[in-house]
């Protein structure tokens, strides 16, 4: 197993890094959290989660070993693979997570696209015992609620955007954003980065 890769941001897409490894470029899938805190040509260490498929090897990258472990553990529970488990971590830390199993929040978990209510109330039943208890804030919000705006800013920056034209992007999608906190959803700052990455392609 791939436990950790250490060195060189040479690329960023929306949800994938390139670390430069011993003159290997390993394209990692990350969340737009994780990519967020990532430059290109800064040094990086991202925990990482190697999955075999019969077709193919991905690695999967965390901004740390807690969210690897969180991400390894969603995926015991039936129905949950490692798709599904990174869009978990994309809306929730790992500790709002473990606040979510340890108090049957069902709220919480439809908020990431893919889980309804009947998965929800699967995936309580399933992993309520096997994450752990919090250690953090009770009350610590997501990541993606509590700062879209930073996230999606800082990842259009990371991927080469200049800071005007990334302030402009984060505008234009600022409605779609509104529009689901106006309904107590939680905006999704990786399909924000996409919709806002066609605005900027739309403007060149």
């Amino acid at each position: 197993m791939i436990a950790f890769v250490s060195g060189p941001v040479a690329a960023l897409a929306p949800d994938t890094a390139v670390v430069e490894v011993g003159g290997i470029g390993m394209a990692v899938q990350c969340t737009p959290g994780t990519l967020a805190g990532l430059r290109v040509g800064q040094q990086a260490r991202l925990a990482t989660s190697l999955v075999v498929r019969e077709d193919s090897l991905t690695l999967y990258g965390f901004a740390d070993d807690d969210e690897r472990q969180t991400f390894e553990l969603l995926q015991t529970a039936s129905g949950v693979g490692p798709r599904l488990a990174q869009a978990m971590l994309a809306v929730h830390s790992p500790d709002a997570l473990r606040q979510a199993f340890a108090s049957g929040d069902e709220k919480a978990l439809t908020a990431v696209p893919g889980i309804g209510k009947k998965g929800a109330q699967k995936l309580l039943l399933e992993l309520k015992d096997r994450l752990g208890k919090p250690v953090g804030s009770a009350a610590a919000p997501a990541p993606a609620a509590a700062g879209w705006r930073d996230q999606l800013q800082a990842a259009l920056v990371g991927l080469g955007y200049a800071a005007r034209e990334a302030d402009e992007a984060v505008e234009a999608v600022a409605p779609r954003a509104e529009a689901v906190l106006a309904d107590g959803g939680q905006p999704q700052v990786g399909q924000l980065l996409r919709a806002a990455l066609q605005t900027l392609n739309r403007a060149r």
